[in-house]
């Protein structure tokens, strides 16, 4: 028997435990994969800073056996381990096709702080079982936005570092057209984790995206977070 949405998200709630990522998803990835099996025990990861510090992957790699790539674009890569390339929706496909990634691989994990869901939306010929990602926390739970597509965009920490990413819901809009389900969001940082909805019973009760919302800004007064010069939120 299938669980209730609520003992889904207690379940994993419960496996959360950080090792070298941000907050609990060391835990929950491990769990996960439990619940639907692995296929290759590979991923991706982008960016992946030097493949440890606040590492989505790392503990798969170094404590389970996993193998895959990571890409990082800034001098953070070693060009060894760390693959030292900037990825964008124009070459994220002709990257994996130089690394030799599998079609069907395993773990897809994106924290780029820009252009994250248009690279998402250009993998056509990879079809990632599990996909995580970083999203902006700061906007209404409904509103689906991302920043405008810009191959050269860089965040702006000091002056514009909202500026960056797409909203929960935009993430959630997308993964939908693409045949994924959400199937967590990490209480602490802002990160969800999708999983094709084909590797899941087709019976599953999951909670729903506002179950999901651990940010929510309702109250009178909010301002939606400002553009860079040059950029501009996306309805999507």
């Amino acid at each position: 028997m299938s669980q209730t949405s609520e003992e889904w998200k207690e379940d994993l709630e419960a496996a959360a435990a950080r090792v070298y990522c941000q907050g609990g998803e060391d835990g929950v990835l491990l769990r996960l994969f439990e619940k639907i099996g692995t296929r290759h025990r590979s991923f991706v990861e982008f960016g992946a800073w030097d493949g440890e510090h606040l590492s989505n992957t790392a503990n798969l790699r170094l404590n389970h056996g996993w193998t895959g790539l990571l890409m990082e674009g800034s001098e953070r890569a070693d060009g060894e381990l760390v693959r030292r390339e900037r990825v964008d929706a124009e070459n994220v496909e002709t990257l994996f096709d130089r690394y030799g990634v599998d079609r069907d691989f395993d773990l897809l994990s994106i924290d780029i702080d820009g252009n994250d869901y248009w690279v998402w939306k250009a993998l056509e010929r990879y079809i990632p079982r599990v996909v995580l990602v970083e999203y902006n926390i700061f906007f209404r739970r409904e509103t689906a936005k991302t920043i405008a597509y810009d191959a050269n965009h860089g965040w702006d920490r000091e002056h514009y570092g909202l500026y960056h990413g797409a909203s929960l819901a935009a993430f959630h809009k997308l993964a939908r057209s693409k045949g994924y389900r959400l199937v967590y969001t990490e209480p602490y940082c802002p990160n969800a984790i999708f999983v094709r909805a084909s590797e899941l019973a087709a019976d599953i009760e999951l909670p729903t995206l506002a179950e999901w919302t651990r940010w929510d800004w309702q109250e009178e007064g909010y301002v939606e977070p400002t553009p860079q010069p040059g950029g501009r939120w996306v309805e999507v």
